[in-house]
């Protein structure tokens, strides 16, 4: 076997390439993942003593003055929470990777921007799909109503076919549904594997460049929720989002991780009816309990930050009896990080005089939200208390603050945001760390230290309001 013939491994979760085989890869850590693999020839050192030869470039280097930027203009497409999280809408020449889970709602979103932006006078929208036939997307189109004259359809799995259609719709947009499903002829390996997902990717990319056409890329999640293929996939295109939500709910989000022409850490809220999805500029409704304005024993409001948006989420605890002796307590969460409310419950116990590691313990978010920031520590130790103790805590009070584990409440980023968008939701009471909010509101404030502290306020203003 000739040198430029010779056997590597390469990984089939990251791409990562070894001269010989090894049961765990090297750079993600995976087990049984390397796969034989021809290697690339070595190139032949150029004039320049490098591994290519020197050539000369299609274009000169332009000096940067000269260089103009509106070809790099976003173009709205009128579904606003999409172009919120995009940075303004979709950019020419851009490359978008967009994930989620099966069945969230991701060729539904995609059909509806690639009929709003034929609708919108931009050019031609091409949706090219490999997991459905044309007349499956052409159903849906039907139901939401995205049948604009400028949107194209092509079922392919082949990225030949793909180019060839690309070359006679000369599309403002392609939608390609999913990366994963399509055969690069001229490349080894399956389809969706680590080699196929980069050319496929690749050869799209250089098509989006050369004609300055925006491409949406759907790709999709492993079990741990991450894309699948390799890692190199996110470096190749211009921005991924993620979208995501609770199939039995209607709330779904698009959350920004990488982009280049905007925020990367911007969220979009869309609700998923019969007809199709809607945006939502306002979604704060959706996460407080539709029960009247009453008191429950047991819940307690907050604020998190989706972005650089701050919504009202209303956490709720359920505390049950103490188990046997020897038996261990269940503590069950949903839509909450788990190790937080274990975390909670040991500085309640420890700090705050309670017994509670030993019951059974059910803490959840309204709306099928899921809310990991710390800043949530108050409400679900407040919501704890009141559960435990069977006293409500005020209707019209919001706790925002990090408790550390000597029972400390800890300050939070953007607290007079969240501070200022409870004020405008209607409610009269925000407890916060002591020294976090710098500006007037109109609402009252009261900032403590302790976990203790936090326990005495609320009751007090229960029992004021009530």
């Amino acid at each position: 076997m000739s040198k430029s013939q010779r056997i590597a491994y390469a990984c089939g979760a990251c791409g990562a390439r070894v001269p010989k085989w090894v049961g765990q890869c090297p750079e993600c850590g995976e087990w049984g993942s390397m796969e034989e693999s021809a290697a690339p020839p070595r190139q032949a050192s150029g004039p320049s003593g490098g591994g290519s030869a020197v050539r000369r470039p299609a274009m000169p280097a332009l000096k940067i003055g000269t260089v103009s930027a509106e070809q790099a203009a976003s173009l709205p497409t009128g579904v606003g929470e999409f172009d919120r999280v995009m940075g303004g809408g979709i950019v020419p020449g851009g490359v978008t990777l967009i994930s989620g889970e099966p069945g969230v709602g991701k060729s539904t979103l995609l059909l509806e921007v690639a009929h709003r932006f034929g609708e919108a006078g931009y050019g031609r929208a091409l949706v090219a799909t490999g997991e459905e036939s044309a007349a499956q997307v052409r159903r849906r189109a039907d139901r939401t109503g995205c049948l604009s004259e400028e949107l194209y359809l092509a079922a392919e799995t082949d990225l030949g076919a793909v180019l060839g259609h690309i070359e006679d719709v000369k599309p403002g947009l392609l939608v390609l549904d999913s990366v994963q499903t399509v055969l690069a002829p001229d490349t080894d390996g399956v389809p969706g594997g680590v080699t196929q997902v980069k050319a496929v990717a690749t050869a799209i990319t250089q098509e989006a460049k050369a004609r300055n056409m925006a491409v949406i890329l759907v790709g999709h999640v492993t079990k741990d929720g991450n894309i699948a293929g390799p890692r190199a996939l996110e470096h190749l295109v211009d921005t991924v989002v993620h979208f995501e939500g609770d199939r039995h709910s209607m709330l779904r989000l698009l959350r920004g991780v990488k982009n280049r022409f905007g925020p990367s850490d911007e969220v979009g809220c869309f609700e998923m009816t019969e007809d199709g999805i809607v945006s939502l500029a306002d979604p704060s409704g959706l996460f407080l309990d539709d029960a009247p304005n009453e008191p429950t024993p047991g819940t307690c409001v907050t604020v998190t930050m989706e972005g650089r948006r701050a919504v009202p989420v209303e956490v709720q605890a359920l505390v049950g009896k103490s188990v046997k002796d020897g038996a261990i307590p269940r503590h069950t969460v949903s839509g909450l990080d788990q190790a937080r409310l274990n975390m909670i419950l040991a500085v309640l116990t420890r700090r705050g005089g309670m017994r509670l590691l030993d019951r059974e313990v059910y803490a959840t978010t309204i709306g099928g939200i899921r809310v990991r920031e710390p800043a949530s520590d108050l409400a679900l130790a407040l919501a704890l208390v009141s559960a435990e103790q069977e006293i409500a805590v005020s209707a019209d009070l919001v706790a925002i603050g990090e408790v550390s584990l000597t029972g400390q409440v800890r300050r939070t980023v953007n607290a007079d945001r969240r501070v200022s968008e409870a004020a405008r939701l209607g409610f009269k009471t925000a407890i916060v760390p002591k020294g976090s909010v710098s500006e007037r509101h109109r609402i009252e404030v009261v900032e403590v230290e302790t976990i203790n502290d936090a326990k005495q306020a609320a009751a007090r203003t229960w029992a004021r309001r009530g």
